[in-house]
Parts: structure tokens; C-alpha cells; sequence
């Protein structure tokens, strides 16, 4: 967490006199990649890094916002329909938009903010942002009865109709509701969600960025959500999350190869979300660094949504018998989420660490990660 004496020392320098301090974190996924829009489950946690908030209401109708880290001090008028230019401000804008249509009688506010997200990383900084901003202006004008799946929505719909990003509820979910050693189990089909421990003593989750993200020519999300579709449609369900092995192989000689492929991954991690439910209930982290395995097979080869420097560093780590291993998040880039034993994690992430710079010219970096909590009045 970001120093927070430095928070209040700048909002204090900036616009004087006290503040209430905020806090929301980024997160992690364990498992479950690709499975929101196919209604299925997602396994994320919240961790320590995260972005810490001054606030203090002003009386008026503008937001004055600093955000140390971009150099941003700007203001908006939060009863203008259209909204700041500067995409960062639209995102705290957004929020103020969709807290009001909840009724709340938002007003205008000071705000200081900074964190330790790593940008680029796939840890949810965005939605940190909108988690740490929803919960301030719930606690300052709201008196807090807003519970925390609709403040999670708040932050969704930023990003839908304010940013332009078509997201699920991951992001927002496990930034509003995570638990200190707990991961959760989220349906994104119907909300429900449960807690799981997450005690891996003898073991550590590291991210390695692998800080390239490629570009690629056309849309490869929405190609591999339309031959999702595409299948579930023929099978004759609403999403793959209801779609059994015997359906699929019955339907598969109507299947493009690439369709086929891209269904068995979706089934495939259904199956291995749940196995790791049960592993963790067990205190079996050796199966939970199976599946992760299993589930960058198929994100690489029926997903095709890997590539080279996140291959290279998974299978780095089992060329070391590492436990587990994965690419996280979309996909093209970003990180590797590993699970290994504190035993070997000094001499992997050092050898890994020298093979990726000799290998791609670039340096990787190493993030290490801690469960925390989510959302949150400091």
C-alpha cells in the first residue's frame, strides 16, 4: 500500500485542512480465464496493491482530482452530460454518474490519489479506481447503505458507458469484496459468489511481467466469444457453461476445427475451476499448480491466446518443477501467474529472470503477490 501519510500530505498541501482516506486493490485470477461471457466461474482474489484516496466533499458542483502517479490536476462539472475529455477523469466521472442514479445526492469533492499498482500488468488498476472512488462517495454522501455487488456494477457500467470497455464483473467484484487469505469463487452468471481459503504455507504466488503486449491485426476476443457462441447456439444453450462434454461431441462434425477447439478450452476450464474449489478446501496446492498447468495448455493451444514470452517463462518454470504456472488474464501478453515453493522461488525467479532478458532483450518484471482485503474506509 502506498504510503498514506503522503496521501494526506498532499491532498493537505493541494487544498488544505483534513480528508478521509479511502482504499481499494488491484487482483489476481487464479483460474477461470475466458469463462465470464461464457456464464461461468472465475476464481479472483484481491491483493496489497492497490490505491489509496484523500476525499473531502467541497460544497460545490466540480471535482477537483489530483492524481499523483500521471501528474494529473484537473477539474469536471459532475451535472455536465458530457463528461471531461481526458479518458483517465472519465473514469471517476463515471462513477459520480452512476452513484446518482442510484439517488444519491452526490456533490462535489477534492480528491488526492496515488497507488502501487504496477500499469500494464493486468492487476486491475482501472477498476481499483472506480472501487476506491465508489466506496467514498457511498461512505460521504450515501451514509454506506449501498451494498458492495451494486458498487461493483457502479464500476462495470463506468467502464461500459463511460470508457467504452465492455468488461464483465471480475474486476470490480474481487476489488470490492476481497478477503485477506481468502480467495473467491464467483458465478458470473448469477452473482453468487463463496469464499475459499487461501493458506499456501510453503508456498508463494508470484506474477512475472513479461511487460510486452501484442497487438494483433483484427479482433481476436470477439472471434473467440463468437465461436463460443456460435456453439452454444448450435447446441442449443444460452452459454457453454451449460454445454456437457457428450453435447459437444455430438455437434462436432458441424464444428469448424477452430470452433471445436475453442469450446473444448471453455469446458475444459469449467471442469478445472472446480477442481481447484475442491483442492484448496483439501490444503492440496499440488493439484491447484496441476490445473494451472492445464489451463495455460489450452489458453495456448485450443485458445490460442498465448504467446512466445509467456510460453517461454511457463515453461521455464517446468523445466524447474515449479508448481504451477499460467498465462493470466486476456491473453497476447501481460503475466504469468506462478505458484511455487518458497523452497525454489529464490533460484527460479533469479534464473527466469536472467534466460527472459538473453532470450528477448527486455527486462521482466517480478511482482510478488499478497491476498489482502478489498474495498475499504481507512
Amino acid at each position: 500500500m502506498i504510503d498514506l501519510q503522503l496521501i494526506r500530505n498532499a491532498f493537505a498541501d493541494r487544498f488544505d485542512g483534513e480528508s478521509t482516506l479511502f482504499n481499494a486493490p488491484g487482483r489476481i485470477n487464479l483460474i477461470g480465464e475466458h469463462t465470464d461471457y461464457n456464464g461461468g466461474f472465475v476464481f479472483p482474489g484481491a491483493v496489497s496493491q492497490s490505491i489509496t484516496a484523500a476525499v473531502r466533499p467541497n460544497g460545490s458542483r466540480t471535482v477537483h482530482a489530483v492524481a499523483l502517479d500521471l501528474g494529473i490536476d484537473d477539474t469536471f462539472n459532475i451535472d455536465d452530460e458530457r463528461g471531461p475529455e481526458s479518458v483517465h477523469l472519465r473514469y471517476l466521472f463515471g462513477v459520480v454518474r452512476e452513484i446518482m442514479k442510484l439517488g444519491v445526492a452526490v456533490e462535489g469533492f477534492d480528491i488526492v490519489y496515488g497507488g502501487d499498482i504496477p500499469l500494464g500488468a493486468g492487476m486491475s488498476s482501472s477498476a481499483a479506481l472506480e472501487s476506491c472512488v465508489a466506496t467514498a462517495l457511498n461512505t460521504l454522501f450515501a451514509d454506506g447503505r449501498i451494498d458492495k455487488m451494486t458498487l461493483a456494477r457502479v464500476g462495470q457500467a463506468t467502464e461500459h458507458n463511460y470508457v467504452g470497455v465492455k468488461c464483465g464483473i471480475m474486476d470490480q467484484f474481487a476489488s470490492m469484496h476481497g478477503r485477506a487469505g481468502q480467495l473467491m469463487r464467483l458465478d458470473c452468471r448469477s452473482g453468487e459468489f463463496a469464499y475459499y481459503p487461501w493458506k499456501p504455507n510453503g508456498y508463494s504466488l508470484v506474477l512475472i511481467n513479461s511487460c510486452v503486449k501484442h497487438e494483433l491485426v483484427g479482433s481476436p476476443y470477439n472471434d473467440r466469444r463468437n465461436s463460443c457462441e456460435h456453439v452454444a447456439t448450435l447446441v442449443g444453450v444460452e452459454t457453454l457453461r451449460d454445454c456437457s462434454w457428450q453435447q459437444l461431441e455430438a455437434v462436432r462434425d458441424q464444428l469448424s476445427d477452430e470452433d471445436y477447439r475453442r469450446a473444448r478450452y471453455v469446458l475444459g476450464e469449467k471442469e478445472r475451476v472446480l477442481a481447484v474449489c475442491d483442492a484448496l478446501e483439501q490444503g492440496d496446492y499440488t493439484t491447484v499448480g496441476q490445473q494451472m498447468y492445464g489451463t495455460h495448455l489450452g489458453l495456448r493451444n485450443d485458445y490460442e491466446v498465448s504467446c512466445e514470452e509467456i510460453d517461454f517463462l511457463v515453461d521455464k518454470a517446468h523445466q524447474h518443477l515449479v508448481t504451477g504456472a499460467r498465462l493470466m488474464g486476456g491473453g497476447f501478453g501481460g503475466c504469468a501467474i506462478i505458484l511455487v515453493a518458497d523452497s525454489q522461488k529464490e533460484a527460479f525467479l533469479t534464473d527466469t529472470a536472467k534466460a527472459y532478458e538473453n532470450r528477448f532483450g527486455r527486462q521482466c518484471q517480478i511482482i510478488p503477490v499478497t491476498i489482502g482485503d478489498g474495498a475499504k474506509k481507512l
